[in-house]
């Protein structure tokens, strides 16, 4: 399978979810929980848990998160811990064997039943997905952000199709999206793909609309397109550098993920390969070294 750009595999995504629905995932299961993730399955935990009350933590406060919550947890006052993860690796192992250790009851949220967090956690639940490239996870953060909101795949898709990009698209040379407030957890996955499919080549930034008034654009650059989702923008931005884009009102999270995903796609398409051409190398050589292992990553990812 050959490295294609995070655009196709949005509508890749959606086309297997508009065949299969991803099961519902109900949250009143969870009371209080801690909710577990690395980068962008930290998102997820913040998307999904959006309206209920949980404690969030990622890999690298996770441990001293969970020792401040001590006292708390000698109450019985939190007894669950979800952890999730697309591979159940990685992080997600120790992070499952650490909420043990506190005696909570652990779920995990992953797409490899047969993951070594999976073998070790009290419960998994296990989302389908389909073959993509290393760090793009479309299809498995997705499948759990639609099994909260239940949006219509097919309704985003066409959202997609209808896109009317700026005729000068190609020529911008940073990007800045900004998204209604209730969505700021969707911006810092925007952002992370900045920085998996650009590294430092390509500017893309994300705001909500709370967050766009501090002082976010100060500086109006003509290279710069700034691209609101369901929302006026009056003030962000060169005023002849605005792509505003209206969306149906039931759409939701899903939606959010896979529209920016898409233009991020686009952004891509016209530009040199900067990650095809340098993701096999992290997969074969620094990526897994990073986390001491020698086994490499796979560059493309299986589906299931």
């Amino acid at each position: 399978m050959k490295i294609i750009n995070i655009n196709e595999n949005v509508l890749q995504a959606l086309d297997f979810f508009i065949k299969n629905q991803p099961p519902k995932l109900n949250l009143n299961d969870f009371s209080l929980p801690f909710v577990i993730g690395s980068v962008n399955a930290f998102n997820t935990g913040k998307i999904l848990f959006s309206d209920k009350a949980a404690v969030f933590a990622d890999e690298s406060n996770f441990k001293t998160v969970i020792q401040s919550y001590a006292p708390i947890l000698e109450k019985g006052l939190i007894k669950q811990a979800l952890v999730i993860s697309a591979s159940g690796e990685k992080d997600s192992i120790w992070e499952v064997e650490l909420a043990q250790k506190y005696g909570l009851q652990t779920t995990l949220l992953t797409c490899n039943a047969n993951s070594s967090a999976a073998k070790i956690a009290d419960q998994a639940i296990v989302y389908r997905k389909i073959a993509e490239p290393y760090s793009y996870n479309v299809s498995t953060y997705l499948g759990m952000i639609l099994s909260v909101t239940g949006e219509n795949s097919q309704k985003i898709r066409q959202v997609i199709e209808n896109l009317d990009f700026p005729l000068n698209f190609s020529n911008y040379e940073s990007f800045a999206f900004i998204l209604p407030d209730r969505f700021v957890n969707v911006c810092p996955m925007i952002e992370t793909k900045e920085h998996e499919l650009f590294g430092g080549y390509v500017s893309i930034r994300a705001f909500s609309q709370g967050h766009a008034r501090h002082a976010k654009f100060i500086v109006r650059s003509p290279k710069d397109l700034v691209i609101t989702i369901n929302g006026e923008n009056e003030y962000f931005g060169h005023p002849d550098h605005r792509w505003n884009i209206t969306i149906p009102q039931d759409l939701s999270f899903g939606a959010m993920m896979a529209i920016s995903y898409y233009i991020c796609g686009k952004i891509q398409e016209n530009r040199p390969p900067y990650f095809a051409d340098n993701i096999n190398n992290y997969c074969q050589n620094y990526g897994p070294k990073a986390y001491g292992k020698n086994e490499p990553f796979e560059t493309i990812v299986s589906g299931n």
